[in-house]
């Protein structure tokens, strides 16, 4: 097995085509023929079913393909560490939720890049689903997220209590009955609470599941909706958003869950979190 025989393979399950996977690497399709059966010969299974519509990966190469993608990140990554330059000592990958990254992930970058120049920073943006699975493999060192779980090389730090709070584009909208309301997706506890306080009142013809998605929206068209008030500070402050004082306010719970190993080489990450943190209290 080589790294060119998993990248072929990747392609052909992303491509869907064994021509098209050879246009994509610059490849002839008998050199893609010949890595497949190289492949599946070591394997000693067929990886894909070569149809008139296309090529589909069997039972057998979707469960390789995991494992293909993780071997073929880890490869990349430790090309990067070790080429990197004398003045770099280290990399820092970062995975986060979009939601956390405003005002949070971001400072975390910004804190690395002010006092710890050594260290060469990837950072990735995920659904929880994505860090968790990115942190188990290897291919990130931090996760910021929404969910407290880790394994027992993983150190889980509570971080943001953020307020969601009801902002509005119109200062005189109403609480209830908005027919400007966004339903914003922010976790099964504000789901729960959010149905409790809002029992008798419509539902929401407008919803997205992310907050950073509903701000671009409302910054561009009237709306109401639950925000973290973290996010949107700026508007807030230059009256382009109104809150809604009389709403009740909400809260959500994250966590940076870091691996171990790369923790304890990083001299300055714990004072990184809490100085963060600190801006937040």
């Amino acid at each position: 097995m080589n790294l060119h025989e998993l990248r072929t393979f990747l392609a052909i399950v992303e491509c869907g085509s064994l021509v098209k996977a050879s246009e994509q690497l610059n490849v002839t399709q008998s050199t893609v023929t010949a890595r497949l059966k190289g492949l599946e010969e070591e394997i000693g299974q067929t990886l894909i079913i070569r149809q008139k519509s296309g090529a589909i990966a069997t039972p057998a190469g979707q469960r390789l393909q995991r494992y293909a993608q993780t071997i073929s990140e880890l490869w990349r990554q430790a090309q990067q560490e070790t080429s990197l330059p004398d003045a770099l000592s280290s990399v820092c990958n970062i995975g986060c939720e979009p939601d956390l990254w405003p005002g949070f992930g971001d400072r975390i970058l910004e804190y690395i890049k002010q006092n710890v120049p050594n260290v060469a920073i990837s950072v990735w943006q995920g659904t929880q689903s994505d860090l968790s699975g990115w942190l188990q493999d290897g291919l990130i060192d931090v996760a910021i997220g929404y969910a407290a779980s880790s394994t027992q090389k993983q150190d889980i730090i509570p971080a943001l209590v953020d307020q969601l709070v009801l902002v509005s584009t119109l200062p005189d909208s109403p609480i209830k009955f908005d027919p400007n309301y966004i339903y914003v997706e922010s976790g099964e506890e504000f789901g729960r609470q959010h149905a409790a306080a809002y029992a008798d009142a419509n539902i929401a013809q407008m919803s997205f599941g992310s907050a950073v998605m509903a701000l671009d929206y409302m910054s561009k068209s009237d709306g109401t909706a639950y925000l973290p008030k973290r996010i949107i500070e700026t508007q807030l402050a230059e009256g382009i958003f109104h809150q809604l004082i009389e709403a009740p306010v909400f809260e959500r719970r994250s966590y940076i869950v870091v691996n171990q190993t790369a923790r304890s080489s990083w001299p300055w990450f714990d004072d990184c979190i809490a100085s963060l943190l600190d801006l937040h209290k």
